[in-house]
């Protein structure tokens, strides 16, 4: 009789016997009632499967083309479809439309490493909410970004999409970065909740992790940027997280995400269709992306036969909801489709030189003055990396390569020297098929390999220019990890390419510097010393070029800083022990497939590295770095003096006097470090709390820099009491340049121990 009436009254809802609520931020729950279970499932799952063709997303409901994804309407309720699109590096739409003359461009803006680089999240502020303004006017509801998982090892394929090393760096990056995206009224997804730190079989690989580990090091960046931004959206991601898929873990969804985080968002799937719809949407996994009629089939049947309580449908629908009364879909906003891109391609070029890291500057042998012969080299110098490839690559309208961007910058090009790169890349490029190994490590294009230059050339240009630029690039992305050998390493002819040019430059009194255009960081303790600088500019965006170029004229002074270890080599990362790094697929590793017989790395991986993650381990163990965590030279130098630490409510407020002791003006980026008390939990060496950066000094200017930790922030997680712990005690402030290069100490003493229990959850296994 109840199924009967239920039927009836939808029947009746349907054929508008009964007046039908239209959707609004004031009736959700008016509106939950009147829809029909078919309805109620249809919302929590997208509107279609994607697919690839030729690297373009196409197959996708929606009224953006290129758009990843949409939720679907429920039009006599009022409620519209919204647009989901990536990605993190700008906004990832079809640049073209079939019938149409116009455009859709977007800005390819700096890799999220390259913006935590500038250790500034005003700056991240300011490119994100630029950045959102393209997401609004393109007609586009969340952008499905940031990607922020903890760099775990260098060689992960999507490092260049995330931020950092260091838990603290990452959450306030991305708490910056979704503040910038959502003052435009559109949402983001921060990603890939979580433990998703490698590619190789990231649809079915177990990360065995364990509490403390998980909490300190794997979730802390989430829950910053939750507590801090309230992003719209998360997206759990494709692994297995202790034996369970992360989009299916209740304990990671609900328990901690929302019980103590305090999340009030949706979650959505990553981009697949796992089996688990049912155990998703119990586990409060709200939206399955990119969306199938079996998930609303299995949806509805969990219901009728009671697996789904009605009370579950619900708080999922709800949810929903109260998503999409926020958005520009809801608001009928009448978008543009013509972002402002000229402004917006000059705020990435802002960016990329205010983040950019100098890792080695010898004998002041950077600034250049601008008018200098140079013999550019590398093949990177004509097909510079903008971005990374996959999901965070971005359509845009134009690079501008390294040869273009001296040239405009008043440097004369050796121009044999250019035209012979010139050649090869569109020899290249016209010969090679690629379409090859493609799939989705090749999504957005594949990186040309290094040509050799004979020895007799290079000592001709040595002596027919004034320096010499060697640019080395490696592009990085979606569905492969890099290889240690010919990526992580430099390959046998960018070896012998620095080698010859350092000996005939050097041998003329000529200087050389390297231009590291690169997605991830590589192997530079057994080359730095022949050359005589080296400039980091990561993936940098469209506009990178350009910065760089600010960078060598001292049109803009680097005062970007390393947001993870260079090691001296991979092995020295505890981490690489259990990484993939010699992987070679056998078998299609395609949504959902996997080997039959569990493989060590690969099917699971065992991160019995604990915390011991990047600077934790370096600093605590002693082991000798090629770049420490932190580092970043400037064309100035600076001074930290008069620490003052004040006790607060919660914790302590602690500053420092950072003065330009150099000839030219410049910023800094200072790191507040803390060593705890002696006793009780293992604890690393030091851990970073807080960083602040200056204005732009003048010589002999001086600025206070203020930052502010709490107790809670203090703590460690105690696994025996399933508990945050901070100990009472000293707690010794170390205020640094880098790690590795504290300038001033102060002490904080703790005059009681404090503890924050927690939920007995997420158990590692044994």
């Amino acid at each position: 009789m109840k199924r009967f009436l239920a039927t009836l009254a939808a029947a009746c809802l349907l054929t508008g016997l009964f007046a039908q609520p239209q959707l609004n931020k004031d009736n959700i729950e008016e509106v939950i009632a009147a829809m029909t279970l078919q309805e109620k499932a249809s919302l929590l799952v997208g509107g279609a499967r994607a697919a690839m063709v030729n690297g373009v997303t196409s197959g996708v409901a929606a009224e953006v083309p290129g758009a990843a994804g949409n939720t679907r309407p429920v039009a006599r309720l009022g409620i519209p479809a919204t647009v989901l699109a990536d990605g993190p590096a700008g906004l990832r739409i079809n640049p073209t439309r079939a019938n149409d003359k116009q455009t859709y461009y977007a800005t390819g803006f700096p890799v999220g490493t390259l913006l935590a680089s500038s250790w500034d999240t005003a700056l991240v502020e300011e490119v994100t909410k630029a950045m959102g303004n393209e997401v609004l006017e393109y007609g586009v509801d969340v952008l499905l970004a940031p990607g922020m998982n903890i760099h775990r090892n260098p060689l992960c394929g999507r490092n260049f999409e995330y931020f950092s090393e260091d838990p603290l760096l990452s959450g306030k990056m991305a708490a910056a970065y979704v503040r910038g995206i959502q003052s435009n009224g559109v949402g983001t997804s921060i990603k890939h909740y979580a433990v998703n730190n490698q590619e190789t079989n990231r649809n079915e690989n177990d990360a065995r992790v364990s509490p403390r580990a998980l909490r300190e090091i794997y979730l802390k960046n989430f829950e910053i940027a939750v507590k801090e931004a309230d992003p719209w959206t998360v997206m759990s991601s494709y692994n297995q997280l202790n034996g369970e898929y992360t989009q299916q873990k209740k304990d990671l969804l609900t328990t901690v995400l929302r019980d103590e985080w305090g999340f009030k968002g949706i979650v959505m799937t990553d981009w697949g269709n796992k089996a688990g719809t049912v155990k998703s949407a119990k586990a409060g996994n709200d939206l399955m992306e990119p969306g199938n009629q079996n998930e609303i089939d299995r949806i509805i049947a969990a219901v009728e036969d009671g697996t789904i309580s009605q009370e579950e449908l619900d708080r999922n629908v709800r949810k929903m909801l109260q998503y999409i009364v926020r958005t520009p879909h809801f608001r009928h906003y009448k978008y543009s489709n013509k972002p402002d891109l000229k402004a917006h391609a000059a705020v990435a070029r802002k960016a990329a030189g205010e983040a950019i890291v100098l890792l080695r500057n010898e004998n002041k042998a950077l600034p250049l003055k601008g008018d200098e012969k140079v013999a550019l080299y590398g093949v990177s110098s004509v097909d510079f990396v903008a971005g990374g490839t996959g999901s965070g690559n971005v359509n845009k309208a134009y690079v501008v390569t390294m040869d273009e961007a001296l040239k405009d910058a008043g440097f004369q090009l050796d121009a044999a020297l250019e035209s012979f790169y010139r050649k090869h890349k569109e020899y290249d490029k016209a010969t090679r098929d690629l379409t090859a190994g493609a799939g989705w490590s090749t999504w957005g294009g594949t990186k040309l390999a290094e040509t050799a230059i004979p020895v007799q050339a290079i000592n001709l240009e040595a002596g027919n220019n004034d320096v010499a630029v060697v640019v080395i690039g490696r592009n990085a992305g979606e569905g492969a990890d890099r290889k240690m050998m010919d990526d992580f390493e430099l390959t046998a002819v960018e070896r012998e390419l620095l080698q010859n040019v350092s000996t005939a430059y050097h041998a003329l009194g000529k200087k050389v510097v390297v231009v590291l255009n690169i997605g991830g960081v590589i192997e530079t303790n057994s080359w730095k010393n022949l050359v005589d600088a080296i400039v980091l500019p990561w993936s940098p965006g469209q506009e990178g070029a350009r910065a760089v170029a600010d960078i060598l004229t001292g049109k803009v002074n680097p005062s970007g800083k390393l947001p993870m270890t260079f090691p001296v080599n991979f092995m020295d990362h505890p981490s690489s022990a259990n990484f993939p790094y010699n992987y070679t697929p056998t078998t299609n590793r395609g949504f959902g497939r996997g080997p039959r017989v569990p493989q060590k790395d690969v099917d699971y991986t065992d991160y019995a590295e604990g915390i011991w993650v990047g600077y934790r381990h370096f600093t605590t163990r002693g082991v000798d770095v090629s770049y420490p965590f932190g580092f970043g030279l400037s064309y100035t130098t600076f001074s930290y003096t008069k620490p003052v630490v004040k006790a607060t409510a919660d914790g302590f407020e602690a500053s420092v006097t950072v003065t330009n002791t150099g000839s030219v003006a410049g910023r800094e980026a200072v790191q507040l470090y803390v060593s705890a008390p002696a006793g009780g939990l293992e604890k690393p060496k030091c851990e970073l709390k807080a960083f602040a950066k200056t204005r732009e000094l003048k010589p002999g200017e001086s600025q206070v820099l203020t930052m502010k930790v709490s107790a809670y922030e203090l703590a460690s997680f105690n696994e025996a009491h399933s508990a945050w712990e901070t100990a009472a005690g000293p707690y010794t402030l170390l205020f640094g340049a880098s790690v590795s290069d504290i300038r001033t100490t102060a002490i904080y003493k703790q005059k009681t121990a404090q503890s924050w229990p927690v939920h007995n959850v997420l158990a590692l296994q044994q």
